[in-house]
């Protein structure tokens, strides 16, 4: 992500002899804290139209939500906590907050609506319903298509987002592959806030992800709209154990938001051993 001098936020902005404000921005960060990596400036909380970070001269730096290009600068739209990813190449917004705003790129669990010719409007908890086109999965065709009806459940990735527009999703990933993206059958879907759904994306897993792979199979699919999908493994031998899984993981997710990772640990622990 590197050799283009622009900044992207939904659609590359070039930023190269950007014109810069006539105030003097409050803390204003500027580009050598970040190639530094800047850890002192991160985990700070910054309140609306503040300036966080002047755009960089050279290189591509992605924005999450809350985050804002405009006249040489990365303004904050909204409160929350600064965060980074490790690259240094993305920035946003951590904070709690119902509604999801589509950002290009991310990965979100969506509910299928209805079919309208060529495409399925998905619920994805945003302001506006997602649009699906049914050839955008794997080895789908005009006579070859998913067996995907309203009510189902799907993982997908946000193709194109703009905040007056219908976000675009697809079920596959640059190469046309499904890569874990397609139809999310059975299984047990579970809303969380939206920075939790962040942590759980994290690498390495957190805690409660690592508790919860030591002694229970199941699958996930975590999506940055704070819907998160489970499905316990199947055993042919107890046919409830999938959705006893399920049910466990899902339980020990939503109350592990803010729990220190001993408090974690224990709270799998007891939810284990009352369950056996």
């Amino acid at each position: 992500m590197t050799g283009q001098e622009s900044i992207k936020q939904d659609t590359a902005v070039k930023c190269k002899n950007s014109r810069r404000p006539s105030f003097k921005p409050f803390e204003l960060l500027w580009c050598s804290q970040l190639d530094r990596g800047g850890p002192s400036w991160m985990q700070k909380v910054v309140a609306p139209c503040e300036a966080v970070l002047q755009v960089p001269d050279s290189g591509q730096l992605r924005l999450g939500p809350g985050l804002l290009a405009q006249d040489g600068h990365v303004f904050a739209t909204r409160c929350g906590v600064l965060k980074q990813s490790k690259t240094g190449q993305q920035l946003w917004l951590e904070g709690r907050q119902k509604r999801y705003i589509p950002a290009e790129l991310d990965v979100v669990v969506g509910t299928v609506v209805d079919r309208h010719g060529e495409n399925l409007t998905v619920d994805i908890g945003a302001p506006f319903l997602a649009l699906l086109p049914q050839l955008s999965f794997e080895g789908a065709t005009r006579r070859n298509r998913p067996a995907v009806k309203a009510g189902d459940l799907v993982y997908a990735r946000v193709l194109a987002a703009s905040r007056d527009m219908e976000p675009i999703l697809s079920c596959t990933d640059t190469m046309g592959r499904a890569a874990g993206f397609g139809h999310l059958k059975e299984g047990l879907l579970t809303c969380v806030s939206t920075s939790l759904a962040r942590h759980l994306l994290q690498n390495p897993p957190p805690a409660v992800l690592q508790a919860l792979g030591a002694s229970v199979q199941f699958e996930m699919a975590v999506g940055m709209n704070g819907r998160v999908w489970i499905c316990g493994a199947v055993d042919p031998k107890d046919p409830a154990a999938s959705k006893k899984a399920a049910i466990i993981a899902s339980n020990a997710i939503m109350n592990s938001e803010f729990l220190t990772e001993q408090q974690v640990r224990t709270l799998v622990s007891r939810m284990l051993q009352s369950s056996s």
